[in-house]
C-alpha cells in the first residue's frame, strides 16, 4: 500500500485532487496540502460558485471540477484523492477512488458504520493503495503534551481520563451536520465524538465497554446536541468523554488523573482558529502562549495554583499530510488507518445503541 503512484515523475509533487470544498475542504485540507513538501493541490471539486471563487483566490493555480465524476474522468492525472465532502458520500466517493486505482485520504468519520470502514480497508488492500483517515486532533497541542507526559511516566498510572470538547450554540445553525436524517451521520456523537473517541483508543487501547447518554436539548434541534460517552478499556482505565454544543461553561479539555499525578488542561488547540483566520503553517506554528499551559500536580487545584505548569507542545496538523507524503513516496507507515478509525466506530455505534437501551455495551 506505498510506493510512488503510477504517472508521478520521479521528484514531482503528488498531484492532489480535494473533494468537498466547505468548512474541511477549505479550511483544514487545502491549506495543509499545499503546505506539505512533496503534494500539490491540483483540483478542488465544488458545485458551488462561490467556493468556486474562494478556491481560486486561494490557489490561482487550482483547476476546478464541477462533480466527482468530472475529477474521476482524468483519474489518470492525479496521485492521490481527499474526500472531505458530507459525510453520507465519504463511503461512495472512497470506493470510486480506490476502484480507479487512487490513494485516499478520507474526512473523520470515514463511514457510518465499521463494517463498512472495514469493507474499505479490504478493498484498499485488495488494490494495494494507501487509505488514511484525517484524524487531524492526534497532532492537537494538548494530545502531544498529554502523549509525553505518558510517556515520561509522570502521571503514574493512569486511573480516569476526562476529555470534553464542549461548545456554547444555544441556537442550531442548520446544514447536514445537525440533520435529524441518519442517512446525513451527523449529529455530535459523530463529529466530535470521532475525535474524543480515537485520542481514547490511541491513548489507553481498545474498548472493552461502553455505556453513553446522548440528548437533544435545543429547540429545533433535530440530533444530538450534548452527549456523554463512558469506556471501560481493556487495560482497566475509563474514559469520561463529553462532546456538546450546549455548554454555557466549559470545562477542561483535559482532566487525566493517575497514580502519582493529574494533569489538567484549559482550552482548544489554536490551530484550527489560525487556519479559519487565513494563517498558514510556519514559524511558531501551533504555539500558545504560556498562560494557557496545563498543569500537573496532586492535592490540590490547578486553579489554586496546585502544581507546577506543563509547558504545552506546538500542534502539528502538518504533520499528518507530511506523514501520508512519505507513506506514498517512500513506504513510511499510513499514519491512521481505516482500521484505527473501524475501532473508534465500535465505539460510536456502541454508545448509540447504549443511548437508545439504556444499558452498557459490551464490545
Amino acid at each position: 500500500m506505498t510506493g510512488t503512484p503510477l504517472g508521478t515523475a520521479p521528484g514531482s509533487p503528488l498531484r492532489v485532487g480535494l473533494v468537498g470544498y466547505g468548512l474541511a475542504g477549505s479550511v483544514f485540507h487545502a491549506p495543509l496540502i499545499a503546505a506539505t513538501e512533496g503534494l500539490a493541490l491540483d483540483t478542488v471539486v465544488t458545485s458551488n460558485p462561490e467556493r468556486e471563487q474562494q478556491a481560486r483566490a486561494e490557489f490561482p493555480d487550482v483547476r476546478l471540477a464541477g462533480s466527482p465524476d468530472e475529477l474521476f474522468a482524468r483519474a489518470a492525472e492525479l496521485d492521490l484523492i481527499v474526500v472531505a465532502s458530507p459525510n453520507k458520500t465519504h463511503v461512495p466517493l472512497a470506493t470510486t477512488a480506490l476502484e480507479a486505482g487512487l490513494p485516499v485520504v478520507v474526512d473523520k468519520p470515514v463511514a457510518g458504520t465499521a463494517a463498512e470502514a472495514r469493507a474499505l480497508a479490504a478493498l484498499a488492500e485488495e488494490r494495494g493503495l494507501l487509505l488514511s483517515v484525517f484524524q487531524n486532533r492526534r497532532w492537537d497541542n494538548d494530545f502531544l503534551t498529554l502523549r509525553k507526559l505518558l510517556a515520561d511516566g509522570e502521571l503514574g498510572d493512569v486511573w480516569r481520563f476526562e476529555s470534553r470538547f464542549e461548545r456554547w450554540r444555544p441556537k442550531p445553525k442548520g446544514g447536514w451536520r445537525e440533520s435529524g436524517d441518519p442517512a446525513e451521520i451527523g449529529g455530535l456523537l459523530y463529529d466530535l465524538g470521532s475525535h474524543v473517541v480515537d485520542q481514547a483508543l490511541v491513548l489507553f487501547g481498545p474498548a472493552a465497554s461502553v455505556y453513553a447518554e446522548t440528548d437533544v436539548r435545543r429547540p429545533g434541534a433535530e440530533t444530538d446536541d450534548d452527549t456523554f460517552i463512558a469506556i471501560t478499556h481493556a487495560g482497566g482505565v475509563r474514559s469520561h468523554l463529553y462532546v456538546s454544543a450546549t455548554t454555557a461553561q466549559l470545562g477542561p479539555r483535559f482532566r487525566v488523573l493517575g497514580s502519582r499525578a493529574g494533569y489538567v488542561k484549559y482550552g482548544l488547540d489554536p490551530q484550527e482558529a489560525a487556519l479559519r483566520d487565513g494563517r498558514r503553517p510556519g514559524p511558531d506554528w501551533g504555539a500558545e502562549p504560556e498562560s494557557l499551559w496545563g498543569r500537573v500536580g496532586a492535592g490540590e487545584s490547578p486553579l489554586t495554583g496546585g502544581g507546577r505548569a506543563e509547558p504545552t507542545l506546538p500542534g502539528d496538523y502538518p504533520a499528518y499530510y507530511a506523514a501520508v507524503a512519505q507513506a506514498l513516496l517512500a513506504g513510511a507507515p499510513n499514519p491512521v488507518t481505516a482500521l484505527e478509525a473501524a475501532a473508534a466506530l465500535d465505539v460510536l455505534e456502541a454508545a448509540r445503541r447504549s443511548a437508545r437501551e439504556k444499558t452498557v455495551v459490551t464490545l
